[in-house]
């Protein structure tokens, strides 16, 4: 358990990372990138994320077979509070093409050999429990306006939220903290992930890391949080199959963003692995 060194990171203390200013041009270049990423083996991509449409599709018909509506849209959202944590292996994808090595889709699973795996854990685990709390609040909300009585069916339930008072003040309300939220994650997480894959720093470097990110780059970063709402809003439009495409590309665009944010260090920590020349 000596390698369990999850807040600290390897060195046993905190460091403290240098970080970039940028301009909205590094974010259409960060998505230029991953797009690249995505092209190359595309078709290897879509099949690893094809999980993401076909939970949205079960999360759709549970919740209208058992009169769980009022929960489909906090569902849907919640795609984007756990999006940092779902695109592991997708930044590892693009940290081994930097590297020169081979990047066929089984190498997504590289990443639990990574020497922080236990804070990668743990960061995971703090998305989850945030994904978790965004749901109570968003069922509060609900009962608030409209009681602990299920919605009689898909019809009344739709008619009641978007032609009645109580149902405005559930989407107002719903918005204000689901933004709430995003913002939380957008400012802890943004560049958590790909930074302890390129280096053991600990989960506390990785969180005030990102949080610096974000203060240092107010503008950009939120309108990454906008592009990245969006795309996966587009995403989830046609019964959520578009996710299997969003969520490559802006797992691999998050890689090239933490690399415009974050000052590269002596060595990425899981370079020295044995490396596969693409062939």
């Amino acid at each position: 358990m000596s390698n369990f060194h999850v807040i600290a990171g390897a060195g046993g203390m905190p460091t403290s990372l240098a970080v970039r200013k940028i301009g909205y041009a590094d974010l259409t270049d960060a998505l230029r990138r991953g797009l690249d990423d995505f092209m190359t083996k595309p078709s290897h991509y879509v099949f690893l994320c094809l999980i993401y449409p076909l939970i949205g599709v079960v999360l759709a018909a549970w919740t209208s077979g058992h009169n769980a509506l009022p929960m489909l849209f906090p569902l849907m959202a919640g795609f984007a509070l756990i999006g940092p944590l779902a695109g592991v292996g997708l930044y590892e994808i693009s940290r081994r093409r930097e590297l020169g090595m081979d990047t066929s889709w089984h190498h997504a699973l590289e990443v639990r050999h990574a020497p922080s795996i236990p804070s990668i854990v743990v960061m995971g685990v703090y998305l989850l429990c945030l994904f978790v709390a965004w749901l109570l609040v968003a069922k509060a909300i609900y009962a608030w306006q409209f009681g602990d009585v299920a919605p009689a069916s898909a019809g009344s339930f739709f008619h009641d939220l978007f032609t009645t008072h109580q149902g405005w003040m559930v989407i107002l309300y719903g918005n204000i903290a689901g933004l709430v939220f995003a913002v939380i994650v957008l400012a802890t997480t943004v560049i958590a992930f790909p930074l302890l894959l390129d280096r053991d720093a600990g989960a506390y470097e990785a969180v005030t890391t990102s949080f610096r990110a974000v203060a240092t780059n107010p503008g950009p970063m939120a309108a990454w949080g906008l592009i990245v709402a969006a795309a996966l809003v587009v995403g989830s439009i046609p019964i959520f199959a578009g996710l299997a495409v969003v969520v490559p590309i802006l797992g691999h665009a998050t890689w090239h963003l933490y690399r415009k944010l974050v000052e590269p260090g002596a060595a990425p920590v899981l370079a020295a692995r044995p490396r596969t020349r693409k062939k």
